[in-house]
């Protein structure tokens, strides 16, 4: 037997192979769909894609072999990449010097013939083969020579396909990482906020299932607990696909009511604001086509905010509701200390805050707007706010119905 020579470009070879993250991945139906045909077209009982890694051969794919790999200094196929031009053929491996001796000819599968067609890159690395084998010497017909060389072209296809995924994968990753304001913000909501919704809906209805310790009154709130738990928890999952992808976002439409969304935000919200929230709904809103999850989010961040931020002992807050030509059209008015014009276009930036106190003696964290508008412009829209100091304000969202 003799061992197949190192290719002069090995390093470079394998570099390029290491690129495609081929090696021990699962099997795959376009992949098996070509082995299949090609010991069909050949009829042989053996067919291969093999790539030859340092000192192993592993098969991506393989008809009539239970191995998933095997030593490279005893793989025919690591023959044939050395010449990357021609396929190798073995009529006869028994009359072969290089191969009569060979443990996968004396023993199992009993290799009598081989063909493999390298299997070459753009810039001529030669990865692997497409390779048919039978037990018994044989030839191979000029039509099915010309058959596996087509197959092998398309196994590079394949090749070049997963490899360009790669490459979008590891883009879109690159962008994700870029924005890492948002990206802190997913972890921290993911794990500082939806656990400790989890325990609050877990706490509240093991409350409610000790039998004779609570009135109707008491009741109604453990269900409210529950719900707004529940709901937040969904809302929490919409802003982290959002963070990810505005895509997304966009993708998930549904028709739903825009007042009944609207009207269950408040309901959740009211108890922090006494009775004060006021909603105007202009009519033909009962039905709309825009993503449900974008709008719970821009309500409950808008009204909160205004919450938050209405100081005194008349606060008013109204939420108005209409469409305007092709637009839906959210407004979030309140009557509290205004914002000044100078923070009026940042506090729409991440963590950028007006340093003003809300009812608890609190600075804000700079989260909510910005998230608001990060939807809003992801959904193809605009928000705008008008304030002056001492009056109130009054948050505009406008986004159109696609």
């Amino acid at each position: 037997m003799i061992t197949p020579p190192i290719p002069a470009n090995e390093t470079e070879r394998l570099n390029k192979l290491y690129e495609y993250s081929l090696l021990d991945t699962m099997n795959e139906e376009e992949y098996d769909q070509i082995t299949k045909m090609a010991a069909l077209l050949c009829e042989v009982p053996i067919s291969l894609i093999s790539l030859i890694d340092r000192d192993r051969q592993w098969f991506k794919s393989k008809v009539g072999l239970e191995d998933d790999e095997g030593a490279r200094d005893e793989a025919f196929c690591a023959h044939a990449i050395n010449n990357i031009h021609e396929p190798l053929i073995v009529e006869d491996s028994s009359e072969d010097e290089r191969f009569h001796d060979n443990p996968y000819v004396t023993g199992d599968p009993n290799i009598g013939f081989y063909a493999g067609i390298p299997l070459v890159t753009d810039d001529e690395m030669a990865l692997g083969t497409l390779c048919v084998i039978d037990r018994k010497p044989r030839e191979l017909s000029k039509s099915q020579l010309e058959s596996l060389k087509i197959l092998a072209n398309q196994v590079v296809k394949l090749f070049e396909l997963r490899k360009a995924s790669l490459l979008m994968e590891r883009y879109n990753k690159d962008l994700e990482a870029r924005n890492k304001s948002l990206e802190e913000f997913a972890r921290v909501a993911a794990h500082d906020i939806k656990s400790p919704l989890g325990s609050i809906k877990a706490t509240a209805q093991m409350i409610k299932d000790q039998p004779g310790n609570l009135n109707e009154e008491q009741i109604e709130l453990l269900g409210l607990m529950e719900e707004s738990s529940e709901q937040l928890s969904q809302l929490i999952e919409g802003i982290l696909r959002h963070s990810r992808s505005n895509e997304l976002i966009l993708e998930e439409k549904s028709w739903f009511s825009l007042p009944d969304l609207a009207q269950g935000c408040l309901r959740m919200l009211e108890p922090l604001n006494e009775g004060k929230l006021k909603l105007e709904v202009a009519d033909g809103l009962n039905k709309v086509y825009s993503n449900r999850t974008a709008w719970h989010q821009i309500i409950i961040n808008l009204v909160a905010n205004a919450i938050k931020y209405t100081i005194g002992d008349q606060p008013k807050i109204k939420v108005q509701l209409k469409a305007e030509g092709n637009y839906l059209v959210l407004c979030v008015k309140d009557n509290g200390p205004g914002i000044k014009e100078s923070d009026q276009e940042r506090i729409f930036k991440l963590f950028q805050t007006t340093g003003n106190k809300d009812r608890g003696g609190k600075t804000g964290s700079g989260i909510g707007l910005a998230t608001v508008k990060s939807i809003v412009d992801g959904m193809g829209g605009g928000i705008e706010l008008k304030s002056t100091l001492g009056e109130g304000s009054a948050f505009t969202v406008r986004i159109p119905v696609v």
